[in-house]
């Protein structure tokens, strides 16, 4: 999860940037270290017809989010059919199992816990494995009460590409937008723990009373999301 300032982002990124490697974007079913590609896509579902199928927001949070610390709370949680979303920005989630691209040398806030775990008792990989952060439960929203927990089935859009996942890890209870590693590799976003991300254009949408079980079971998660991505849409 991250917790840090945009101020201590910037100066932690300067600092690192002589000494770490490059974090490179990776195939995300390998983690494999590579040249930037264009993934391929997930699903048949447009993510034009899933943006105009939500419409406005009707905010079910009672209160609103940061994007990161020490910014304005202005992002409230939304409810759709069968569905809630938000629109943030990405901040990279590399914490859980260590890898080759995310662990303490490439990270300076990684943690090897993520809030859940997969079935084998492991904790999830950020390098391989699509998952979005919720903020753990508070009066401003609590995820619980909406149908959703660990392995819930998420669909994430970045300008044109849609990218299933799961809910994989908690974290600060006023702030909201971040992903792992794999998805944001995925959608073509920087997945550099250390000043990656986009500061803006990504929706997050996850399905009310959906979870994947196991939660490490990608396949599973793109097949239920494209059908349920499909009924928001009508098209079932």
């Amino acid at each position: 999860m991250r917790v840090q300032s945009l101020t201590l982002a910037a100066a932690g990124a300067a600092a690192l940037l002589a000494s770490a490697p490059a974090v490179l974007f990776t195939t995300p079913t390998t983690g494999r270290p590579g040249s930037p590609v264009v993934p391929a896509r997930e699903g048949s579902v447009r993510a034009a017809d899933l943006l105009a199928k939500l419409g406005g927001c009707v905010a079910v949070s009672n209160g609103r989010y940061r994007s990161d610390d020490g910014t304005r709370a202005e992002i409230p949680v939304c409810g759709a059919q069968d569905a809630v979303f938000w629109k943030a920005d990405m901040d990279i989630d590399c914490d859980g199992r260590p890898g080759s691209l995310c662990n303490s040398r490439t990270d300076p806030l990684f943690s090897e816990s993520t809030a859940f775990q997969q079935s084998d008792g492991r904790y999830l990989s950020a390098e391989t494995l699509p998952y979005i952060v919720v903020p753990a439960p508070s009066d401003v929203w609590n995820y619980r009460d909406h149908g959703i927990g660990p392995g819930s089935v998420a669909a994430v859009i970045y300008r044109d590409r849609v990218q299933y996942a799961v809910v994989g890890d908690t974290g600060p209870q006023d702030i909201i937008g971040e992903a792992s590693y794999a998805v944001a590799a995925a959608l073509g976003i920087r997945p550099d723990p250390r000043g990656g991300g986009t500061p803006s254009g990504v929706t997050y949408i996850v399905f009310k009373n959906s979870r994947m079980s196991p939660i490490e079971d990608h396949a599973a998660a793109v097949a239920a999301g494209e059908r349920l991505a499909r009924k928001l849409v009508g098209e079932e």
